[in-house]
């Protein structure tokens, strides 16, 4: 079995394709899935570099990549609801022992993926999970976002942002976002009502009184976001622990997500894509063979939509 795997911390040069992978145990409760595309998510080169490793220090050789899509293959013992020929899409973390993704099968407990939405391609699908999951557990399950709700959403062309402008729209709140310039037509198509350049503008000068804030940036954009929430709003990072001083001064509340992907999370997702209200918009594709350089992108592209590995477009560039 191909994946891709690292050996020590370090930069871009400890990515490594290994040829002769260990295909990973099937255990009871599991299935065994091919993989046919794989999202690649900042935590994968942050892992890498070893940002992480005090948390969760990793166990080597370690397969990088946690979203994915693809076909069931094989179903462990007492495994129900799903069979064998299934497309599934999820998302599984390498740092808790569960199998990566960057590799042509994985093993996966049907906690953490659900049936893949018909609309979506594999591409779109394994590029879902950890921002649409990130983004309908901040927006549905913590702020219980309503039409009568108005959120200002940071970096709205990133990954989390556009899931989340668009989960925001389906719910019908007012939703403002934090773009450059060079990303405006992109957000609006996605149904922002307002869009604000921070290169140009101070989001702090533009609104007042909002509900919420989905913070995806951190540092002074954390900060500032305080000033724009009404008494008793609540401002959810992504990056930030919440500031206690901040909340007292301006009688709101903060907190940190740690996105938990669930099954029922996923199928919310699903069912979204399907009724045509959420779309994965993808920046560029890779193949297995190209994941170093598109870690390389992830890291230093600044892409806009999602960054994907295909092992379909694997097997068409051999």
């Amino acid at each position: 079995m191909k994946a891709i795997q690292i050996n020590a911390y370090g930069h871009n040069d400890q990515v490594k394709i290994n040829f002769n992978a260990e295909q990973p145990k099937l255990n009871p409760g599991q299935v065994l899935i091919k993989v046919h595309a794989a999202g690649v998510n900042p935590v994968d080169w942050k892992v890498r570099e070893g940002f992480l490793k005090d948390f969760k220090p990793a166990k080597f050789p370690l397969t990088l990549g946690m979203d994915f899509s693809g076909e069931i293959v094989e179903l462990g013992e007492g495994v129900k609801d799903f069979k064998i020929g299934d497309e599934v899409f999820g998302q599984n973390n390498y740092l808790n022992g569960e199998s990566g993704t960057f590799s042509e099968f994985m093993t996966a407990s049907p906690k953490i993926f659900s049936h893949k939405p018909t609309k979506l391609s594999h591409v779109e699908a394994g590029g879902l999970a950890m921002v649409g999951v990130s983004a309908w557990q901040a927006l549905v399950d913590t702020m219980h976002l309503s039409k009568n709700h108005k959120i200002l959403i940071h970096g709205g062309s990133g990954g989390i942002g556009s899931c989340a402008i668009q989960i925001a729209k389906y719910l019908g709140a007012t939703v403002a976002t934090t773009v450059s310039g060079a990303n405006q037509e992109f957000v609006k198509n996605l149904g922002a009502d307002l869009i604000i350049n921070y290169k140009t503008q101070d989001f702090t000068n533009l609104i007042h009184d909002y509900d919420f804030v989905l913070d995806t940036l951190g540092g002074e954009v954390y900060l500032k976001s305080f000033e724009v929430l009404k008494k008793g709003g609540l401002i959810i990072s992504m990056l930030e622990n919440p500031r206690q001083d901040l909340m007292k001064k301006y009688e709101v509340q903060a907190l940190i997500e740690y996105t938990e992907p669930t099954a029922k999370r996923l199928l919310a997702l699903a069912i979204l894509a399907d009724k045509g209200a959420l779309q994965v918009p993808i920046s560029k594709i890779f193949s297995l063979d190209q994941t170093k350089e598109a870690l390389e992108y992830s890291e230093h592209g600044h892409p806009v939509g999602r960054v994907v590995v295909s092992m379909q477009k694997s097997n068409e560039s051999k």
